[in-house]
């Protein structure tokens, strides 16, 4: 892409508490590896949890042709959020645990190649989502993915190995909800361990619910899981690293751009990993090419 005769305004928010490499100094990385010519950077820090959107919406009401994340995928979706309906382009230096979006996204995990790709930038729209009204634009679940989510987010521990033992221990406990999942004109009804919602094909940490997702397609992808024992976890486990869940008996997936899913119990329920809260009714939403991004995607996004 051609470099405009002026450089343009990119705009870093960053997230001090973000992910497992703290000791890295990101505004020192970004005087070394921003090109100035074509960018002029601006940096702000988030001062508190759900702070990032409003920064990012006053960014680009400022002006700002590029609008970075920098952090874990909770402040890739916050910065996200601000930017939809925007002339902003979202883009992202991946300093947290799990990088979900930026992993399918093509954007390199080491901070100077993630800056290289600024420099050279290839613009492209993807949808996002929304799961009663919360925004995410990887995935989303409801059930076991909600409750380690509500559990994780009061962890002081991050990275994969925490994140591992967590979901081990949960399991042991947990117990499939019945629920009612109306999806294409059908409805489906069974004790679900897992209804998963991927705009993307990753939780993060290369952990693939839907490898097949396609983030420009219009569609979303619905992956069933029902109650399953230990032998089934653990294969289940093992089809998220290898991307073989696609070919599990054990999960089923549906395309569709808008799903609701009813249950007697309240169940918790995330987005892009953060916890929400619980409910009884949900309403997932796809919205199309609704949001601007800096990213390295092939011919299947």
């Amino acid at each position: 892409m051609e470099k405009p005769t002026a450089p343009e305004k990119a705009f870093f928010i960053l997230n001090p508490k973000s992910g497992v490499r703290n000791n890295i100094s990101v505004p020192d990385l970004i005087a070394q590896h921003l090109d100035t010519s074509r960018w002029t950077p601006e940096l702000v820090f988030t001062q508190y949890a759900g702070h990032a959107p409003d920064l990012a919406r006053q960014a680009a009401e400022d002006g700002a042709r590029l609008v970075v994340a920098v952090g874990g995928d909770g402040t890739v979706n916050e910065v996200a959020r601000g930017l939809k309906g925007t002339s902003a382009a979202l883009g992202i230096l991946p300093k947290g645990s799990g990088n979900g979006l930026a992993r399918h996204l093509g954007i390199p995990l080491a901070l100077p190649q993630a800056l290289a790709l600024l420099n050279r930038p290839t613009f492209h729209r993807i949808d996002s989502c929304a799961i009663n009204g919360h925004p995410f634009f990887c995935t989303a679940g409801i059930g076991f993915d909600g409750l380690v989510s509500s559990v994780f987010a009061k962890s002081t521990k991050r990275g994969l190995s925490s994140y591992v033992q967590l979901v081990v221990r949960e399991f042991r406990s947990f117990k499939a909800q019945e629920a009612t999942v109306s999806i294409n004109g059908r409805s489906l009804s069974s004790e679900f361990f897992v209804v998963a919602f991927a705009n993307a094909s990753q939780y993060g940490n290369n952990a693939y619910i839907a490898p097949m997702a396609n983030i420009q397609d219009g569609l979303m992808d619905v992956c069933l899981i029902r109650h399953v024992g230990v032998a089934e976890a653990i294969q289940l486990g093992y089809g998220l690293m290898t991307k073989q869940i696609a070919h599990s008996s054990l999960a089923e997936f549906h395309t569709c751009a808008t799903v609701r899913v009813q249950s007697e119990e309240p169940q918790y329920f995330h987005a892009d990993g953060e916890f929400i809260g619980q409910a009884t009714e949900f309403e997932v939403q796809l919205f199309p090419e609704s949001l601007e991004v800096i990213a390295s995607l092939g011919a299947k996004a």
